[in-house]
């Protein structure tokens, strides 16, 4: 993976996370939303935050060319969220996620990085079926995918989870 592969838009560099991300990582999996809507990482520290890069999103982004991208603010190179394409273990094919500082939240920042993440998806990797899960109170999350163009599917639950998820798609 070269380390100068990066994507834009207006606003936004969206490049691949990498190790120099390991404390923005590690207070954004610590946000309460993350939390909440995503779940515990067990990510507590700097050495497990580089655990996590090096062992969850590099291997994928080596073996696929594609993974977590971090988003980061033209104005000011400020890392704000997260947007990617991930091969996720419980779901057939790959699916879109995203995830921001509470404060870049209602911006507009999750749908512009996620249109290019799912755009780039279809057009340079190939990918012919983009999947999404969320929360059932994950509103928020599901008005974003339906913007991008996903469509509800089905309530699911993934292996040794408890709750009930709902899983969108779009073909292209």
């Amino acid at each position: 993976m070269s380390s100068t592969i990066k994507y834009e838009t207006d606003r936004l560099i969206i490049r691949p996370t990498n190790l120099t991300d390991q404390a923005f990582i590690l207070e954004l999996l610590n946000t309460p939303k993350w939390l909440e809507n995503i779940g515990d990482r067990e990510v507590y520290n700097l050495d497990q935050a580089v655990s996590y890069i090096s062992d969850k999103i590099i291997p994928q982004q080596e073996a696929l060319g594609y993974s977590n991208y971090t988003v980061i603010r033209k104005a000011d190179m400020t890392k704000m969220g997260t947007c990617g394409i991930y091969d996720r273990e419980g779901l057939e094919g790959v699916d879109i996620g995203f995830a921001f500082l509470p404060e870049y939240e209602g911006k507009g920042y999750a749908f512009e990085s996620a249109k290019k993440v799912l755009d780039l998806a279809f057009t340079d990797f190939g990918i012919e079926c983009i999947s999404a899960i969320t929360t059932i109170p994950n509103t928020s999350s599901q008005k974003l995918l339906e913007k991008l163009g996903l469509r509800f599917v089905k309530f699911m639950f993934l292996e040794g989870d408890p709750e009930e998820l709902m899983y969108y798609e779009l073909k292209v």
